[in-house]
């Protein structure tokens, strides 16, 4: 959830302003939250109240009407608005961002990709959108669990048929502006595997240009697993935050990762189990 969050604020200067580097300021000044952090909080939020898919809609609508101005793409702020619950068949990416909780919540591969299911299909019923964060949400589990790269890259290739083969070097070039899942979430999660710890996946994310805030929160989502967040980044990220964004953060940290350390550097608990197994 952390890991989105600085993604999020990190690219978020760079979302209409596209640069295809990695050699930039972390935390540029002016950087912000964006709707990919509100979105996130409210997956927590979401899944504290009983992660049933009236919980997410209740959680959404609360915190969409709360950060009326987080930049919500215009079919979401559409269904913030309305009094309506029903999903709008979307295969936008802001299921894949903002579902990092259900990965810390849920205790098997399996739970996980059942949680993600439930928290995008309130909005994003559309079978990529739906696919989008599941794999989003398998491959931060796989990461926190301790499995490899290698590990991860077969097991989301097999289950969801992405092509996470190409190289950074291959996709930044021609790779444009695009928020859907389809051509959002193989690119982010290549930009993870290509990385050497956390800050050098979101700069690997951003370098590529594109929706930067939301491919950053979907692979620093992703890199949290594998690397946690620095305590130097992690603080810098939460005191942008808002307070009442920077307690939701919170209550979810201690209510659902019991144990876990801000910051802390162990990747996951060995004794949550896979199902199934990996290929």
């Amino acid at each position: 959830m952390l890991g989105a969050i600085v993604g999020d604020i990190v690219g978020s200067v760079y979302e209409w302003d596209n640069i295809k580097t990695k050699d930039f300021p972390f935390f540029s000044p002016g950087c912000f939250f964006t709707d990919d952090t509100v979105m996130t909080v409210a997956i927590g939020e979401g899944l504290l109240n009983g992660g049933k898919a009236e919980d997410f809609v209740t959680a959404l609508k609360r915190y969409g009407r709360l950060y009326p101005g987080a930049g919500y793409g215009a079919r979401f702020a559409d269904w913030l608005r309305s009094a309506g619950k029903e999903p709008y068949n979307s295969w936008g990416n802001g299921s894949a961002m903002r579902v990092s909780p259900v990965a810390w919540a849920g205790k098997t591969l399996l739970e996980v990709e059942e949680l993600a299911t439930v928290s995008a299909a309130v909005t994003h019923n559309h079978s990529e959108g739906i696919k989008g964060a599941q794999a989003t949400a398998a491959a931060i589990f796989l990461a926190r669990v301790g499995k490899s790269k290698g590990d991860i890259k077969a097991y989301l290739e097999s289950k969801y048929g992405y092509n996470l083969g190409r190289t950074l070097a291959e996709i930044r070039p021609l790779y444009r502006f695009n928020e859907s899942c389809p051509e959002t979430v193989p690119e982010a999660i290549c930009a993870f595997l290509e990385s050497l710890d956390f800050e050098d996946a979101i700069r690997n994310a951003i370098s590529l240009g594109g929706d930067s805030d939301t491919l950053a929160a979907i692979t620093g989502s992703i890199a949290e697993g594998t690397y946690g967040v620095p305590g130097k980044i992690a603080e810098r990220a939460l005191s942008i935050l808002d307070q009442d964004l920077r307690e939701a953060f919170f209550s979810f940290r201690d209510k659902i990762i019991a144990g876990k350390q801000l910051g802390g550097e162990q990747p996951g608990n060995p004794r949550l189990k896979i199902n199934p197994p990996l290929p």
